[in-house]
Formats: structure tokens, C-alpha cells, sequence
């Protein structure tokens, strides 16, 4: 038995289908990392039956179906055929070629075949495992495998061999068997409890079958007595249900009429709230004209200050730069300067080349005379001394002279540089001395804006925090006033009761100014009155709950009444004096129509001209005919005044509030401009600053050089004077030199005379004297005119800047004057705007007030409309109530009518024109008699006890049941125990085949870990030897060299060949048809990996090998070459070569 062939289509990156042909031997499979080698080992185990998504290298199953890749889109389903050449029989099947397809869905559904035809998980799980392939899958050792192996239990480790054993299929049986046993047992328990359960049943039943026969008799009288009862019942909740119509009729038409009413009510809060949108969105409109008017007003009141602060700033400052006629006179005079320097140059230029031909002239004569002398002399001395000297002398001095011109030409050349460099340096310090004065002349109008502009902040500023100063005044007064007003209704005189839609009499009636104490002497007791609508309710309600005495003024009663009478001179109507809300004019009139209010000495003529008048003084003095009433009255009516007052403050200190917020924002902005121009100000003048410095650094670093060059032009001179000189000398002695050998042969050996030669050098002393003299003067005539010679240049460029400089500063006093023209302008233009702002403000102020007193109007009428609509809902609620609750009680009355009709048909069995023409109760009915009649029967039957009138039947049916359950508990006690025989079994033989399993293995295993470990030790230990069926397994191994006990002390490659040889002893001992490896060397150096090979052709003998390697060893003792790829489309691709039979 062999794989033949494995075929995938959708099978992760096998996107198209693709078959590998597998052949005896070793099957080795190539490819570079990605390319979809390990996936065809993941094939394998798949289609074989591996439902774990994580030893699929996968987060779910679905993940195993091509996901898509570049163009290729997904696919909807994954499929694996699996062919096996079963030639040997080794499958349990009748065939020899066998195929087995698994193929998946994406919605998770999942099919399996055994060629071609349906089959489960479980068919092809049972199929392979008499090959030794079962679900712990020991054949496919997969990346990480190895390391898993030797990581894992004791236990874990045995399901290896056990399922290289063929123990799985029994494992199976008796775990099925085990299963079958525990749901048998829980079938047995519930027999058992049945069975007990009717056998406590049966003894009851007999005696409930007795009782029933005595209960008949009795249950006849009961029933008669409650047909009776219940027609009684029955009339009688017929006539509530007629007075209940009744009632419900007379509710629906009061429904009806307030209806009505707050229909027409709520048609006029429809049109007020119409009408109050309307004046709110005119009041919104003219509140945002406003602030914006008072946002320009601020920020015209700002341009105003600033124009006058521009319009007086910035006085004309006069030139303070140097005269540019005066520059130019200077430069002039530098000029003729100059021309007579350089005339001086000329003239002891000629003057010393006159006197450099007198001493070439002299030199000459001297150096003749010299020589002649020298020559005599030296002739002498030289043919004493030989001619060789000579000629060694003037090789040297030819030397010296050729040296000397070469330095003297050279210092010529950095003469010129240094030169060039001074002038340079020179230039270049003029030029930032002009940019200087030029930076420095421009300063000063900057720093005057910058002044102006931070002076503009600053008053900016300033007013901001005045304006915020003011604001945060007027929220504290705000503050101040609300709390001033909840602290007055704390301390208000409380209510006795509170009832809904009535309020106190002082929320509708406001004295003036001073008529405080005289309205609360007046009303007196009544100034804690409510008032409000429906009298009888709230009467009701004060019974209801006991409460003290009440004040109550109904408003829909009252009628509007005003006394007529003549008032004494100095009194006055106290209603003249209050003010009155509509709604609650009549109540209140009437409260006051009697009462007059004049000062205390006029107080008893008014009683006495009209004795129906009571007289009030403004401090609460309160006189009538025969009496006086003094002191202090209630508190009501100043408090409430108090409030009022305080209200008014609030909405003042509110309204200022708002007022100041337009101005405020204005302030804000403008402060935030100055801020802007200031800082650009600020950011220009630095800005310039930092430029100036700049320059002034450069200039000093360029008169540094400048001075610095001029020293070293200077030091250079005097090089190249005393270089000259040492060249001139070097000729001379070359010129000596040359002469003393042409004479050499001449020169008689008589001493020479001197005396011509003095007279030369006397001479030629005085010339010398002369020419030194000169070459000084020339020098200094040179030095002087040089520096004279960019004076005139530099005193025009000089007077150029300044007259520009003047230019630039009378135009900048033209602009400060043109800049306090146009801020005198734009001040008189800005007041002018002020005047239209302040008057466009005034009329949006008006305009304001009058909207908002349009709105504040229509808001009022809106709230009495609405408080009218309330009030009438309320009223409708309550009937609308009253009627529900009618409604309810018909309702209530029509069920329990029908209950009891129900009643009478279903528990008596009578209908119910029957009930009422046979039991309805007569003039002599006597329900008392009847209830005590039904009592007593009900009495007598329940000393009986339940009753059970089918006991005789149910006796006999459960009694049947009982012997029914008895046979069937038998037959499952007896089947319990033939399960319990059949595990017996498979546990003997799950044993035996473990046990002849595991002593191969353990004997396998040390020869091939020798084999693997040369010189070293290994071998597999039970954990518990003495439970064969339980036992885990542990592994010892021990390297050449080493003494580990624990296998984690192993490096990466001894754990790979320490787990390949568990596998391989298993294989070994128990080998399998195929066996699958993927990269299982790759952890091994090249001898270990020689000797895993060996191990492999071992194991080609007997079984199939597909290797999943990248070592080139393994290829080449394969049969079968597969070589794996996948270009840039993500998609997998095979291609195979056979190789030649591998030799060694």
C-alpha cells in the first residue's frame, strides 16, 4: 500500500488544479520559502481527516480555501482527493485503488467520499486506521512537530504508539460503548424513579375510589344552592350595569362641551404662538442689529482716539547729517590734494632716478677702480692660490644671484596681493559704513511707529478691561439680585395647602411705590388668599385632608364692582394706587372697593362722611366706622412687592448686561488689531535691529583687515627692498669674481695703490647718501598719496548719501505730515460715522425695547392662553378621567357579568336564560339562607376530604403501567451488563496491543537513537508501569559528552534527532505505508543530516516517504523530484522529475 496520487483544487495557494503523482521510495518536494511546500502536507493531513484549523497553520477552517491573490478573485470552495494504491489489501475495502475526497465550503459546510460515494468523518477515520494512521496523525510530522513531541505529556506521547498500533478503532468502540452506558444508566435512574413513583401511587387511589361514592349525595345539595346564589348575583350585576350607562352618558356630555372650549382655547395659543415667533424673530433681529451697532460704535469710538492721537503725534524733526555741499567742497580739495601728491610722487620719482644714474655713475667708477685694485691684489693671491678657488668662488655667487632674483620676485608678487587685499578690505568697509548711516537714518521712523503702536494697544487694552471691569460688575449685580430674590420667596409666608392651577392673591397685584403696608393693611387676612377656579374641588380636597383655615377667591365668579362716592379733598381710591392683573381685576376689585387711602388726620373725616368706607394710611394704619386696626399686617404683600422690585433690578442689570456685551465685542476687536499692528511694529523695528548689528559687525571685522593688510603691505616692502639689495650684492661679487679670473694671469706681483679707489668710494658714499634720501621721500610721497587716493571718492559717495539720506528724511516728514493730514481726516470722518452709529444705535435701542415689548406682550397673553388651555385640559383630564373611570366600571360590570353567565355554564352547566327563568330570585329569596345552606353542604363535603370520582379507572390504568415499567428495567439491567462485557473485552484487547507495541518500540529505540547519537544513550520509560491502559511515557536521553537529565537542557538539533528517533522506532516497530516530513533536517548539520538519510532509505524498504526539504542530500536519494514555485500571482505551481535509483 502506497499514496498513488494527491489532487487539490482551491487548496490554499493551489488555485487551479493540480495532481502530484506520487511513487514508491522516497518523494522529495523543493521549492523556495512560500512557495506552498508545507501546504501540500497540510493537503494531506486534511483530506485525511485533521479538523484542527491550527495544526493547519490557520486562524479558522475556511482559511484553507484560495483567498484570492493580484487577479485571481477567491474561491468559493476547497477540494483534496487522496488516491491509495491498495493493491496489498491493507484497507479494509474491496478495492484495489482507493480515493478519498474532502472538500469544503465557504459557508463552513463540509463533504467526504470514498470513491465517488458519500460518506462521514467517522468512515474515513475508521478506513485508515488499521494502517496506523488515526487523529494524532503520527505518519505527518510537520514543521515544529519535533520540538511538540518532546514538549508534550507523558500521555500525549503514548497516542503516538497506540495509534501506530491500531489501538484508535477499539479506543472508539469502548468509547462509544461508555457513552452508550451513560445514557443507559440515566435511562435505568429514570425507570427506577417511575417505577417507585407509581408503586406509592397505587395504595392512595383504593381509598380515593370509596370516597368518591359518599361525595355524590352531597355535591347535588351544593350544586342547587349555588345555581340559586348565582342567579341572584347575576340580576343584580344587571342593574348596576343600567345605572352605570346612566352616569357614563351625563360625563360624555360635559367631555363633550369642554371640548369645545379648549378647542377654541388652544386655536388662540395657535395664533399667539404664531404671533410670538414673529415678534421674537423681529426682537432676535433688532437685539443682533443692536450689538452689532454697539460692536461699530466701539470700534468707531477706538478709530476716533486713535486718528486724534496720530493727528497730534510725531512732531517735524530737523536734518542732523552732515552738509552735502560741505562734502563735496572737502572732496574737491582732496582732489587738488591728490594732484599735488602725486606731482610730489613724480618729482622724487625723477629726482631719485637722477640720483640712481649718478650712483650707477659713481658704482661704476668705484667698481672699476675697485676691481682694478682688487684685481692687482687678488692676482697676486690667486696665482698663489691657484685658479681653482676662483672658479668654485664664482660658481657660488652665480648661485646667489640666480637665488636672490627668484626671492626678490617672489616678494614682488605678494607685494602686489597685499596691496590688493588692502584695497579690497578698504572698499568693502566704505560700503558698510554708507549701508550704516543709511539703516541708522531709517531707524527712527520705526521706532516711532512702533511707540505709536503700542501706545494704541495699550489704550486698547485699557479699555477692554474697563469694559470687562463693567461686565463682570453686572453679572456679580445679576447674581446679587437673583439670590436677592430667592431668599425674599424663602422667607414668603407659606401656603397651608398647595392646589393645583391656584396661586397666591400677591402674584396679581402690585402696589406702587410706598403703598406697601397700606395694600397688606387692607387686604389683611385675604393677602395670603389663592386664587383660582373651581371652588368645590379645592373645598373637597382641604375636607379631605383636614386642612387649617384657607383663604379661597374664585375668579370665574366674581364680578368687576367699583363703589360710588364723594372722597374728602386729600384721599384718594387705594386702587388707584395698585395695579391689577386683568385676569384677577374683578376679585380683587371688589376686595378694595371700599377702601380709601389719605394720611392719618384725614382718616376719620372720610369714615365720618361716609361710614361704608374703610380708610388706609401708607404706613397700615387701617380705620373703619368704630374701629382702628395698628401695627404691622402680613407680610405677604411686601414681600411679594419687594420681589417685584427686585425682579425689575434684575431685568435691568440683565438688560445692561446684554447692552455691554455688543460694546464689548467691538473693544475685543479692536484690541486685537492694535495688538496685530503693534507686534508687526515690534517684529520690523527687531527686525531691522538685528540688521544693523549684523553690518556693524562686519564693519568692524573688515577694519580690522583692512588695517592688518596695510601693516603686512608695509612689512612686505621692506622685504623686497632688502631682498634687491642682497641680489645687487650677490652680482657684485659674481662681477669680482669673474674679472679676478681674467686677470689672474696678468696682474704683476707689485702692491697696487688705493687712491683712486677712495676717491670712488668717497664719492660714491655721498651719492649713496643722496639716493637713500630720495627712495625715503619717494616712499613717503607714494604712502601719502595712496592714502589720499580714495579720499575724494569716498567723500562724494559720501555727500551722494547724504543728500539722499536728507531726501529720504524730508520725505519721511512729508508722510508723518500727510499721516496727521489723514488722521485729522479720518478723525473728522470717524466723528461724523459716531454721530450716525450713535444715532442708528439710539433708534435700534428704540427699536429693541419696542420689540421686545412687543414679545414680553405677546408672551404674557400666551401664558394666560396657555395657563387657560392648562387649566381647561386639566378640567378635561378630570372628566376625561371620571369618564375612563366609568367607562372602566361599565366595562368591569359587562365582564363580571359575563364571568358569571361563564361561571354558570361552565362550572354549573346551566345556560344562562335557564339560570334566570328557573333560579332568579323571588320576593321571599333569601341569599343569607342560601350562602348558609351552601356552606354547610360545602362544609360536609370537604370533611370527606379530595375527592377523585376516576380513581376506579385510574387505579387500574397505573396498575397496568407499573407491571409495564417493571419488564422494561429488567431488560435494561441486562443489557447494562452485556455492555459492561464488551468494554472488559476491548480493554484486553487495547491492552495487548499496546503492550506487544510498546516493547517494540522500547527495544527499537535505543538502536536508533545510537544510530543518531553515535556513543550516546537513550530509551523510553513507562511512567506508570503497572496501569498498562493509563500509563504515559517519558523519553531519557543522553548525547556522546553529556550528562543531561532534563530534555529542555538539549540544544535545537538534539531535540529534533532525539524526537526523529521516537518517531523512527515507532515507524519501525510498527511501520506504516507512508510517512510525510516536512523539513525535519533543517535544524541538522551535515553529518547528523547524513545520518537521518540513512535512516530514511532504511525506512524506504517498507514504507512510502514524502520529505518536505530544501537540503540537497535529501534530493538526491529521492526516486521522485517535486519542484514547488509560485510567480507573482500568489499561485502555486509543481512540476516533477523521476530520478535515477540512488545508490548509496
Amino acid at each position: 500500500m502506497h499514496l498513488k496520487s494527491l489532487t487539490l483544487k482551491g487548496f490554499k495557494s493551489f488555485a487551479s488544479s493540480t495532481t502530484l503523482k506520487f511513487e514508491p521510495g522516497i518523494c522529495a518536494v523543493v521549492g523556495p520559502n512560500g512557495s506552498g511546500k508545507s501546504n501540500v502536507v497540510d493537503a494531506l493531513a486534511w483530506v485525511m481527516g485533521e479538523h484542527s484549523a491550527k495544526t493547519l497553520r490557520g486562524g479558522k477552517m475556511e482559511d484553507v480555501i484560495f483567498a484570492g491573490a493580484g487577479d485571481r478573485k477567491p474561491l468559493g470552495r476547497a477540494e483534496v482527493t487522496l488516491t491509495i494504491d491498495n493493491s496489498d489489501g491493507a484497507l479494509p475495502i474491496d478495492f484495489t485503488e482507493v480515493s478519498v475526497t474532502r472538500r469544503m465550503f465557504r459557508d463552513g459546510a463540509s463533504e467526504y467520499e470514498i470513491n465517488g460515494a458519500k460518506a462521514r468523518l467517522m468512515d474515513v477515520q475508521e478506513l485508515l486506521s488499521d494502517s496506523g494512521i488515526g487523529r494524532e496523525m503520527h505518519v505527518i510530522v510537520g514543521q515544529g512537530r519535533l520540538a511538540q513531541i518532546l514538549e508534550s505529556k507523558p500521555e500525549e506521547r503514548r497516542a503516538f504508539i497506540e495509534e501506530a498500533a491500531g489501538v484508535l478503532k477499539h479506543r472508539r468502540r469502548k468509547e462509544k460503548a461508555q457513552r452508550k452506558l451513560v445514557n443507559m444508566q440515566a435511562n435505568l435512574d429514570r425507570l427506577t424513579d417511575l417505577t417507585g413513583e407509581l408503586k406509592r401511587q397505587l395504595k392512595p387511589l383504593a381509598r380515593q375510589a370509596e370516597t368518591a361514592q359518599k361525595a355524590a349525595t352531597v355535591q347535588a345539595e351544593v350544586r342547587d344552592a349555588r345555581l340559586r346564589i348565582a342567579g341572584a348575583n347575576l340580576v343584580e350585576l344587571q342593574e348596576k350595569l343600567t345605572n352605570v350607562d346612566q352616569q357614563a352618558r351625563i360625563l360624555a356630555e360635559q367631555v363633550e362641551d369642554l371640548t369645545e372650549r379648549l378647542e377654541e382655547a388652544t386655536a388662540t395659543t395657535v395664533e399667539l404662538e404664531a404671533m410670538l415667533e414673529r415678534a421674537t424673530k423681529e426682537s432676535d433681529a433688532a437685539q443682533q442689529l443692536w450689538f452689532q451697532l454697539s460692536a461699530l460704535a466701539e470700534r468707531v469710538s477706538a478709530t476716533v482716539r486713535i486718528a486724534a492721537d496720530r493727528a497730534t503725534a510725531s512732531p517735524d524733526i530737523p536734518y542732523n547729517g552732515p552738509d552735502a555741499d560741505d562734502l563735496e567742497r572737502r572732496a574737491d580739495q582732496a582732489e587738488q590734494q591728490q594732484a599735488e601728491l602725486d606731482q610730489a610722487v613724480e618729482i622724487a620719482r625723477e629726482r631719485l632716478e637722477s640720483i640712481r644714474e649718478q650712483v650707477e655713475e659713481h658704482e661704476d667708477a668705484l667698481k672699476q677702480a675697485d676691481q682694478e685694485h682688487l684685481a692687482r691684489v687678488r692676482a697676486i693671491a690667486d696665482r698663489r692660490e691657484g685658479v681653482v678657488r676662483l672658479l668654485a668662488a664664482e660658481e657660488s655667487h652665480r648661485a646667489q644671484v640666480t637665488a636672490s632674483k627668484a626671492e626678490a620676485e617672489r616678494l614682488e608678487e605678494e607685494l602686489e596681493l597685499t596691496l590688493e587685499r588692502a584695497h579690497t578690505a578698504t572698499s568693502e568697509h566704505a560700503t558698510l559704513l554708507e549701508d550704516i548711516e543709511r539703516l541708522t537714518a531709517e531707524r527712527a521712523p520705526l521706532e516711532d511707529k512702533h511707540t505709536r503702536a503700542a501706545a494704541e494697544a495699550g489704550a486698547a487694552e485699557s479699555r477692554l478691561e474697563q469694559l470687562r471691569t463693567q461686565q463682570r460688575d453686572l453679572e456679580r449685580a445679576v447674581s446679587r439680585w437673583e439670590s436677592r430674590i430667592d431668599t425674599l420667596k424663602q422667607t414668603a409666608p407659606k401656603h397651608a395647602v398647595q392646589l393645583d392651577d391656584w396661586h397666591p392673591i400677591t402674584d396679581f397685584i402690585t402696589p406702587h411705590k410706598g403703598m406697601e403696608k397700606a395694600l397688606s393693611a387692607a387686604l389683611g387676612a385675604t393677602a395670603e388668599a389663592l386664587s383660582g377656579d373651581n371652588v368645590a374641588q379645592a373645598l373637597e380636597r382641604i375636607d379631605a385632608e383636614h386642612i387649617s383655615r384657607t383663604v379661597l377667591i374664585e375668579a370665574s365668579t366674581a364680578t368687576e364692582w367699583r363703589m360710588d362716592a364723594q372722597l374728602p379733598k386729600g384721599a384718594s381710591w387705594l386702587l388707584d394706587h395698585v395695579d391689577v392683573d386683568k385676569r384677577y381685576a374683578r376679585p380683587l376689585t371688589r376686595l378694595l372697593a371700599d377702601v380709601v387711602l389719605t394720611d392719618a388726620a384725614t382718616a376719620p373725616a372720610v369714615i365720618e362722611h361716609d361710614p361704608r368706607l374703610r380708610a388706609v394710611t401708607p404706613d397700615g394704619t387701617l380705620r373703619g366706622e368704630g374701629w382702628v386696626a395698628v401695627g404691622s399686617g402680613t407680610l405677604a404683600v411686601e414681600t411679594a412687592a419687594h420681589i417685584a422690585e427686585a425682579a425689575e433690578e434684575l431685568a435691568r442689570a440683565q438688560a445692561d448686561l446684554a447692552d455691554i456685551a455688543g460694546t464689548l465685542q467691538g473693544a475685543i476687536q479692536a484690541a486685537e488689531e492694535a495688538r496685530i499692528d503693534a507686534a508687526g511694529a515690534k517684529s520690523a523695528l527687531r527686525e531691522h535691529d538685528t540688521h544693523l548689528e549684523s553690518l556693524a559687525r562686519d564693519a568692524e571685522r573688515l577694519a580690522k583687515q583692512a588695517l592688518a593688510s596695510t601693516n603686512e603691505h608695509e612689512r612686505m616692502a621692506a622685504r623686497v627692498q632688502q631682498a634687491e639689495l642682497r641680489a645687487i650684492e650677490a652680482q657684485q661679487q659674481l662681477d669680482e669674481t669673474l674679472d679676478r679670473l681674467a686677470r689672474v694671469e696678468d696682474q704683476e706681483e707689485e702692491e697696487p695703490s688705493t687712491e683712486e679707489r677712495d676717491a670712488a668710494q668717497a664719492a660714491l658714499a655721498q651719492v649713496k647718501a643722496m639716493d637713500m634720501e630720495a627712495r625715503l621721500s619717494l616712499r613717503t610721497a607714494e604712502e601719502r598719496a595712496g592714502q589720499s587716493r580714495g579720499r575724494a571718492d569716498q567723500l562724494r559717495r559720501q555727500a551722494t548719501h547724504e543728500r539722499q539720506a536728507k531726501a529720504r528724511h524730508e520725505q519721511a516728514m512729508a508722510s508723518r505730515r500727510a499721516a496727521r493730514e489723514l488722521a485729522k481726516a479720518v478723525e473728522r470722518n470717524a466723528l461724523l460715522i459716531q454721530d450716525r452709529v450713535a444715532d442708528a444705535l439710539t433708534n435700534a435701542e428704540q427699536e429693541r425695547a419696542r420689540t421686545a415689548s412687543t414679545k414680553s406682550t405677546v408672551s404674557a397673553e400666551l401664558g394666560k392662553a396657555k395657563d387657560e388651555v392648562r387649566e381647561l385640559q386639566q378640567q378635561l383630564n378630570k372628566l376625561s378621567d371620571s369618564k375612563h373611570a366609568s367607562d372602566i366600571a361599565r366595562s368591569q360590570a359587562q365582564v363580571r357579568i359575563e364571568e358569571a353567565q361563564a361561571q354558570a355554564e361552565s362550572q354549573l352547566g346551566v345556560p344562562v336564560a335557564v339560570l334566570l327563568s328557573d333560579y332568579a330570585p323571588d320576593e321571599d329569596f333569601d341569599k343569607g339562607a342560601e350562602l348558609a345552606r351552601l356552606k354547610k353542604a360545602e362544609k360536609a363535603l370537604a370533611s370527606l376530604g379530595k375527592v377523585n370520582p376516576l380513581a376506579l379507572e385510574e387505579f387500574k390504568a397505573l396498575e397496568e403501567r407499573y407491571e409495564y415499567l417493571a419488564g422494561q428495567l429488567a431488560d435494561v439491567e441486562k443489557a447494562r451488563a452485556d455492555l459492561n462485557g464488551v468494554i472488559e473485552d476491548v480493554d484486553a484487547q487495547i491492552l495487548q496491543l499496546f503492550t506487544d507495541a510498546w516493547h517494540d518500540v522500547e527495544r527499537e529505540f535505543p538502536a536508533v537513537f545510537g544510530t543518531l547519537f553515535p556513543g550516546g544513550q537513550g530509551r523510553l520509560v513507562l511512567t506508570e508501569p503497572e496501569d498498562m491502559l493509563t500509563t504515559g511515557i517519558e523519553v531519557e536521553a543522553r548525547p556522546p559528552g553529556k550528562k543531561v537529565k532534563r530534555l529542555t537542557l538539549l540544544s535545537g538539533g538534539e531535540k529534533s534527532l532525539t524526537a526523529l528517533a521516537m518517531l523512527v522506532a515507532i515507524f519501525k516497530a510498527r511501520p506504516s505505508p507512508f510517512y510525510v516530513m516536512d523539513e525535519v533536517e533543517a535544524a541538522l548539520d551535515d553529518t547528523n543530516l547524513r545520518r537521518l538519510i540513512a535512516l530514511f532509505e532504511k525506512l524506504r524498504e517498507t514504507s512510502q516517504l514524502i520529505v518536505i526539504t530544501h537540503q540537497k542530500p535529501t534530493m538526491d536519494v529521492a526516486n521522485v523530484l517535486y519542484g514547488v514555485t509560485m510567480r507573482g500571482d500568489g499561485v502555486t505551481r509543481v512540476i516533477s522529475q523521476r530520478m535515477s535509483p540512488a545508490k548509496n
